[in-house]
């Protein structure tokens, strides 16, 4: 129960820097650079995706959430946001390092990572170009009641001490879940086709850097296939959905934004996983 509660610990403090200077650059772009830095954030959107796919392979699960806080505040699409959640990954690469997994395995993994996100960005920008909800860093403010306009740096402290405080949190619970239900009591269910990819991409959903090791060590010990490993690292955005479901107030838009994550984790995990397997030759 104690290494429950410590890990919490570690995992929430791993995302405060990456939140705090999410939040102080929002503030500043709101409050202090005008309409010039603006309009040259809207000019690169376009080139989002190519950006949120490779922040996304990076090893910090804080980068999910500050894509979650940059959305809210409508300086990123959605296009931009999904690729930061499909190529997230978590602790994957850490664990799959450490374990002397083949070089060309972790590369071809992340390259899937990468280009399924950015083929999924693109595409919900240009399917969804038309239907952008607007938003505003201000309705962010109100919600957290943090009154933004007193301190750059104390506004930002204060929302970034808000989220982490929910994570830490939800971080625990999941830790206690973790603790009463081991790999071992769900391993047959890992070899079942069609099922061992549903459940993946729904352990994938859970908002929390839990999932991704759970599966990740499940591949190395040879319990799941690439496929499966796959639909639940689709899926996975860390803690960015808890990060989402608490600053954007367009609930129906928060709830869409995560069933598409579960269908493209479903529907792109096994094929990729079989093109890389037939790749691979394992």
């Amino acid at each position: 129960m104690l290494d429950a509660l410590i890990d919490a610990v570690k995992d929430t403090l791993k995302l405060l820097p990456v939140l705090y200077i999410t939040y102080l650059f929002m503030e500043y772009l709101e409050h202090k650079a005008g309409e010039k830095m603006k309009l040259r954030l809207e000019k690169s959107k376009k080139a989002g995706p190519v950006f949120g796919a490779a922040f996304g392979l990076l090893p910090q699960c804080g980068f999910s959430g500050a894509a979650a806080s940059f959305y809210a505040s409508g300086a990123v699409t959605i296009g931009t946001l999904l690729a930061v959640f499909i190529a997230t990954s978590d602790e994957m690469l850490p664990i799959f390092l450490s374990s002397r997994l083949p070089a060309s395995t972790i590369v071809a993994i992340l390259a899937a990572k990468f280009f399924a996100g950015l083929l999924i960005g693109y595409a919900a920008d240009f399917l969804l170009r038309k239907k952008k909800i607007p938003h505003d860093f201000h309705e962010i403010c109100e919600t957290e009641h943090c009154h933004c306009e007193e301190n750059l740096f104390l506004s930002a402290l204060k929302h970034t001490i808000k989220i982490s405080i929910l994570v830490f949190l939800v971080t625990l619970l999941l830790n206690f879940a973790f603790l009463l239900l081991p790999e071992q009591a769900i391993a047959a269910v890992w070899k079942v086709p069609v099922a061992a990819e549903f459940l993946s991409a729904l352990i994938g959903l859970i908002p929390n850097c839990s999932a991704s090791i759970l599966l990740s060590n499940l591949y190395i010990n040879g319990v799941c296939r690439l496929p499966v490993l796959l639909s639940g690292l689709i899926s996975n955005a860390g803690v960015g959905l808890l990060v989402l479901f608490r600053v954007n107030k367009n609930i129906r838009e928060n709830l869409l934004i995560t069933i598409a994550l579960f269908l493209m984790g479903l529907l792109l995990g096994g094929p990729l996983g079989l093109l890389l397997e037939i790749f691979l030759k394992v």
